[in-house]
């Protein structure tokens, strides 16, 4: 898909991935704001397209008392905020079909959860809104099964779709990417690759999700590598205190270094192909 049908997505000339990053959830004015303006401007210097990510509600929770959200219509303001802003677009994720028309007033990506991902109702809803549908893989699904996800989004008169792959259930409490998955997945449209939640260990019995953040830069390596259109990162600049998903999140402080990284090994990769 043509980056350039997103508005004000820059440096798509570049050779670069694309990157979808920002906090899990969107918790505050103040918060979305300053990680939006530290992520554009290390994006800016990279010559990277780029796309604020930010949830304006968290309905997959494992217990009924984790944090999820600030109010729709406040964290949807504050999507639109952040994008006025800096002149950025961005992705927010819609867990039901009326969630789709009204989250398409305020970003320019709409997201359908991995654990939604065949609710053909909410997946046709996306599509027609005529934003991006970015599609997460469940992690229950090979990836040859994703082409039906995305011809469910052309059937509704779409083209923008792309799939994002944010591994695979390996036991009770562990995520495991296969890479095999991602030159197949560019069959069907542009693929993402979901570092943070592919690093997940869900199923705790705390029933707050674990993660492993020491293994970020290694998949990312790897997805850069295999080709991948684009990369998801989700970044805080206090993942321990986060009010969600803080155990895989990457800290803000560690982005730029790793992004260099991926841009230097892209170059390397494009020179070979």
């Amino acid at each position: 898909m043509d980056l350039n049908l997103i508005p004000k997505i820059k440096h798509t000339d570049s050779d670069n991935f694309f990157l979808l990053a920002g906090p899990c959830a969107i918790e505050g004015e103040e918060m979305a704001l300053r990680i939006a303006e530290k992520v554009i401007s290390i994006t800016d210097k990279l010559k990277i397209p780029y796309v604020f990510k930010g949830s304006f509600k968290k309905a997959n929770r494992s217990r009924i008392d984790s944090f999820t959200g600030i109010g729709d219509e406040k964290a949807l303001k504050i999507l639109r905020k952040v994008s006025e802003t800096f002149d950025v677009p961005t992705v927010t994720d819609i867990h039901e079909v009326s969630d789709a028309v009204k989250a398409a007033e305020y970003v320019d990506v709409l997201q359908i959860p991995a654990f939604l991902v065949r609710q053909t109702d909410l997946v046709v809803a996306a599509a027609k809104t005529g934003k991006v549908v970015n599609l997460k893989k469940g992690q229950f699904m090979s990836p040859a099964a994703m082409k039906h996800a995305v011809q469910k989004v052309k059937d509704s008169g779409s083209e923008k779709a792309w799939i994002t792959d944010r591994g695979t259930m390996f036991g009770y409490q562990d995520m495991l990417v296969d890479f095999r998955g991602i030159p197949e997945m560019r069959n069907y449209a542009p693929v993402v690759l979901d570092v943070t939640h592919s690093l997940q260990q869900p199923n705790q019995t705390s029933g707050v999700t674990g993660g492993r953040p020491d293994m970020i830069e290694t998949i990312a390596r790897a997805g850069v590598v295999n080709n991948v259109d684009g990369l998801f990162i989700e970044t805080h600049f206090d993942p321990a205190n986060a009010k969600s998903d803080g155990a895989n999140m990457l800290d803000l402080a560690y982005l730029e270094k790793l992004l260099s990284n991926l841009v230097a090994i892209r170059k390397t990769v494009n020179s070979l192909t």
